[in-house]
This record gives C-alpha cells, structure tokens and sequence, in this order.
C-alpha cells in the first residue's frame, strides 16, 4: 500500500487538543470582549464571487486568492474564490441588507480567511481573523474610532497576558495634507510606502529613498522629522500644530487624531496609547484614524492588530455612501506568536474539571449517571471506558482531567464519590463539594 503524506498542507494550523483549547479559549475571549462592546456578530460564506472579492483588491491578492474547481453541477454559476479578509464581503453584506440593519451598524466577525501567499513561519494560509467595525450610512462621528479601540484594548487585557499593550495611533489626513502643502501630492502613494517600511529599514535607507524621488532637500527633512514625531496627546498635537502647515485636511487630522485620543484617555487608557507619524497603514481604503497595536517589551513580533477609518467601504457595489471604522486581530498568527513566547497565562491552559472512572462495565451505567448529574452543575466532564487497568485508567484522567472520580461496587453501595484533585493529591466527598444531596446522583 502506498504510504500517503499525512502532514497537514503547509501554512495550515494544526493543534493537539491542549493546545487546541488555549486556541479556542482564546477565541472566546475575543468573542464575550466583542459582545460586551454592543458588537452583534454576523458569518458571512467562506466563498464568494471572485469578482467581489476582486472589486476594491489590487493585482497582488487576485494571486493569492484560492479559487474554487468548478464541478459539471456548479458550471453555470459565477467564478469563486475563498475570502481573503472579512471587509469585503462585510461590504457586500451592507450593499445587501441595507434595509435590514441599523445603523451606525457593529459587527463582529470572527471566521477563517484564507491566502496563497508563500507560508513563512508564524504566517499561515488558512488563518482566524477576529474583526470589529462600526459603520455608518452617509456619516459616521469620529468618536466612534475610539470605540472600536478601546473595544481592541480591553479584549487584550481580557487575554492575561502579563505584557503591556501599546495602540499606535495616527490620522491618514495629516501626512496627507502634509504632502498637499508641500506639493508633493503626485508622489503621495511612493512616500507612503516609504514611511510605511521605515521601521524595517535604517533611517539611512528611509533618507535614500525619499531622496531618490527627487524631492528637495528641506523636502526630504521634513519628512524625515515628521515620521520621527511620537508620543502623548498633549505633546504630539502641540508640535503638529506648531509646524503651521496651511491646509484644511492636515488641520481636520489633527483635529480628528486630538478627540480620539483624548477619548480613549478619558477612559484610562493613556498609558496604553500613543500618537505615531509612523503608522500610515498600507491598505488603499484607509482615510482617517489608523492603528496598529505592540507589545512593546516583544517589538520584534511585530503588528499585533491593526486597522481604521475608511469613508466608503461600499464604493464599489453602490453609490450610497456607507462609512466605517474596524480594526482585526490575526488570531492564528498571534496564538502562535504567544505560544512561542510562552506569553499565554496558566489560567488559559486549562483541563476538563472531572474524569469518572467506572472500575469495570458493571458500573458503566452509574458513571453515566454521575457525569451527566455534574454537566448539570456545569463542570466539563469525560468518562473513562477502557478495559484497563484501575491505574492505567488514573493515569490517563490526570492527563486529561484536574480532578478524578473512581466509581466501584463499593461507591455504588455506599452511594459516596470520592474526588481525588490531581495536582494536589487532596481528596473530598463529591457531595460536598458539588451537590447538597448525595443521593441526587444515583438513579432510583
């Protein structure tokens, strides 16, 4: 028989179940955080028409994107792709339903997207995004950016991590009306590249590049001090109005960047946010407010969640104007990333809370009683049916379980359960410390 390749497809995620549950744990986090933010969560098909997907997408992701084999039954309908991100088709979902939400619009999504890019280790092809936006129709108050990072700050205290975390937090129209006062307008799209790759590169490298635009010198130092400018509200919004640049969008960004963090320090965040010339976000639809989240004591991981404001996230699929602010956190990617850190908290690391352990079939039935009586209490519970051992059997609960309930002809007749806590060795009569009655867990 031919040995078949049983690895998992590169870029994919493959967890054992421990691990597993810290995964999904994790998930739930974001998801209560979500909730408790007044988020309604949506799904929308992993699979979409690819020219939706294509509509507001550059000719890079048309090849990343997987594309879906037709098959004789499907080979009238339209050519599909698997999503690449959740802001598309939320676009579509809003040009769909429009009649059918109110807005301001706050949704969650928390799904698999999925690329064909070259997998690199800690990215993945196959991969969680867990989104937040807020969208408005015809406008939506800036306030509302706060909100959507503000919700992205407490999800990562909910987390436990023991790490600060840090939100970069810049307007797209500052640097924008910058390079309209400058007349540099034309060359807007190179420059902000630049800047975007500028903390991958040395200072030296940034200043070559800009120069090799042909801008003037006192041009090339103007940048180089604006995207040098980070720090508190107070100290950055006092140093961007002192540059006295003459133009309407510049001064409505710094405008919008001031109540955006005054907001979020009014909330008590101000130790976790800070105003940075630096994050301009690469992505075409961005207009406003962008963000990107640290942690600054692990800078080499990079991003950790990110997004921002964007004026028409429905331009392509209806003239109504439907404006919006949303941030995602990469879950696949930063579970990995805090894995190998060894970032994620004990308390995320967590077993099931009981094993029953029947001594022979003959108390089967009894165990099933037992277990089903402690779900109703709310405890995880699994029971032990391998013809082994009594030891064998403890030894595979305490892998699986904190704590062990061993069902024999004497437990059953005496109607008392024992549970032995695994890690301490401690031992208590299962009444006490679950129910008021033993004899609730024996059927008649």
């Amino acid at each position: 028989m031919k040995k078949i390749n049983t690895a998992p497809i590169s870029g994919t995620q493959e967890l054992l179940p421990e691990i597993q549950k810290s995964f999904d744990n994790l998930k739930t986090k974001i998801n209560d955080t979500y909730k408790s933010h007044g988020f309604f969560n949506i799904e929308t098909p992993s699979i979409e028409r690819t020219e939706i997907l294509l509509a507001k997408a550059g000719g890079d992701t048309e090849k990343q994107i997987y594309k879906v084999i037709k098959t004789a039954e499907a080979e009238s309908e339209a050519d599909q792709a698997l999503r690449f991100d959740h802001t598309v088709p939320l676009a579509r979902y809003v040009v769909e339903h429009e009649n059918d939400l109110t807005f301001p619009f706050k949704v969650a999504q928390i799904g698999l997207n999925f690329r064909g890019e070259r997998a690199q280790k800690g990215r993945f092809r196959e991969f969680y995004q867990c989104d937040v936006d807020i969208i408005g129709r015809d406008n939506l108050p800036v306030a509302y950016d706060a909100d959507v990072i503000s919700t992205l700050l407490d999800t990562f205290s909910a987390f436990g991590l023991g790490t600060p975390v840090l939100a970069r937090i810049n307007n797209r129209k500052i640097l924008s009306g910058l390079l309209e006062a400058l007349g540099l307008e034309d060359l807007s799209k190179d420059i902000y590249n630049i800047i975007d790759h500028a903390e991958k590169v040395t200072p030296e490298k940034t200043k070559m590049d800009l120069e090799e635009l042909n801008l003037k010198k006192d041009e090339v130092k103007k940048l180089l001090n604006f995207i040098e400018l980070n720090g508190e509200r107070s100290e950055i919004i006092t140093k961007l109005n002192n540059l006295e640049i003459e133009n309407e969008k510049f001064a409505e960004g710094v405008a919008e960047l001031d109540q955006v963090l005054y907001l979020l320090e009014s909330l008590g965040l101000k130790e976790n946010i800070v105003a940075d010339m630096k994050i301009v976000r690469g992505l075409d639809y961005y207009t406003g407010t962008v963000f990107e989240f640290i942690l600054p004591e692990y800078k080499n991981i990079g991003s950790v969640c990110g997004g921002g404001r964007y004026e028409n996230l429905t331009g392509y699929f209806s003239e109504k104007s439907f404006p919006g602010v949303g941030g995602s956190i990469g879950l696949t990617r930063l579970f990995y990333v805090l894995n190998e850190k060894n970032l994620l908290p004990d308390s995320i690391k967590e077993k099931i809370d009981y094993a029953v352990i029947p001594v022979s079939e003959h108390e089967f039935d009894e165990a099933f009683n037992v277990a089903k009586r402690l779900r109703e209490k709310n405890y995880s519970t699994t029971i032990v049916l391998t013809n082994k051992k009594l030891g064998d059997k403890m030894t595979y609960a305490s892998k699986v379980a904190k704590n062990g309930i061993v069902i024999g002809e004497e437990e059953v007749e005496a109607k008392i359960l024992t549970a032995k806590n695994f890690e301490t060795g401690e031992t208590n009569e299962i009444n006490i410390e679950v129910v008021s009655n033993p004899e609730d867990f024996w059927a008649d």
